[in-house]
C-alpha cells in the first residue's frame, strides 16, 4: 500500500469514527502504531508500567481529540506528538526530566560526526547479550530529554528527520543538531564500554 492510499484510508476511517464514535474502528486505526507508541513511551519513561499507562492515556487523548486532527501531518506523527506530550508531562510530575543547553556539547577534543549509525550496526549476537542491551538502555535513558526524544524518533522508530521535527514541534535544523549531539553523547558513553564487552569487534567506523 502506498503512503497516499494509506493516508486516504486513514482519513476515511477517521471520518467514519467521528460520524459514529465507533471505538472498534478506532482500534483498527491505531493498531499499526501501538508498538511505536509504547516503545516511544518506554524509551522516555524507562519503566514498563509507566509506559503502558502513558500509551493508554495517549490513545485515549487521541480518541477524545480526534476532531482536532486536520490531516496536515500524518496521523502517526500526530499520535507520536500526543505520546511525547504525555511522557513529558509524567516526567515533569516525577521531576526527573533532565535539561541541557544546546550550547553545551563536547568538553574537549574532536569527535568524528560519523557517529552511531551505528548502534544498529552492533551485531545481533552481541545484542542478544543482556549486558549489551542494558548498556544501550541505560545510555539512551541517561540522555538529556531534548536529545533522547529526537534520537528515539529518528534512530529507533525510523521516522525521518522532517517527521521527527514535526512531532517535536521544532525546526528541521534544530532536530538535526539535537540528533547529532545525541549520537555524539552515546558514542562517547558506549564506545569504551562496548570495546570491553567484545574487544576484537570493530564497533564503530573510527576505531
Amino acid at each position: 500500500m502506498t503512503a497516499t492510499s494509506e493516508n486516504r484510508n486513514e482519513a476515511q476511517m477517521i471520518a467514519s469514527i467521528l460520524a459514529g464514535g465507533n471505538t472498534h474502528e478506532f482500534h483498527d486505526l491505531i493498531q499499526p502504531y501501538e508498538r511505536s507508541v509504547y516503545s516511544m513511551a518506554l524509551s522516555m519513561l524507562q519503566n514498563e508500567a509507566d509506559a503502558e499507562d502513558a500509551a493508554q492515556e495517549a490513545f485515549l487523548k487521541a480518541f477524545r481529540n480526534l476532531e482536532k486532527f486536520r490531516g496536515e501531518a500524518k496521523f502517526s506523527t500526530w499520535l507520536i506528538s500526543i505520546t511525547l506530550n504525555e511522557a513529558r508531562s509524567r516526567l515533569r510530575r516525577k521531576k526527573t526530566a533532565k535539561t541541557e543547553s544546546l550550547d553545551e556539547l563536547q568538553e574537549g577534543g574532536h569527535v568524528s560526526p560519523a557517529l552511531l549509525r551505528d548502534w544498529r550496526e552492533i551485531p545481533s549476537e552481541a545484542l542478544e547479550r543482556q549486558e549489551v542491551r542494558l548498556l544501550l538502555q541505560d545510555a539512551i535513558g541517561d540522555l538529556p530529554l531534548i536529545y533522547r526524544e529526537v534520537f528515539v524518533l529518528r534512530d529507533m522508530e525510523d521516522l525521518s528527520v522532517n517527521q521527527s521535527a514535526e512531532a517535536l514541534g521544532i525546526s528541521v535544523a534544530a532536530a538535526k543538531v539535537r540528533l547529532h549531539r545525541a549520537r555524539l553523547m552515546l558514542q562517547k558513553r558506549l564506545a569504551p564500554q562496548l570495546k570491553q564487552v567484545m574487544p576484537k569487534r570493530r564497533w564503530f567506523p573510527w576505531f
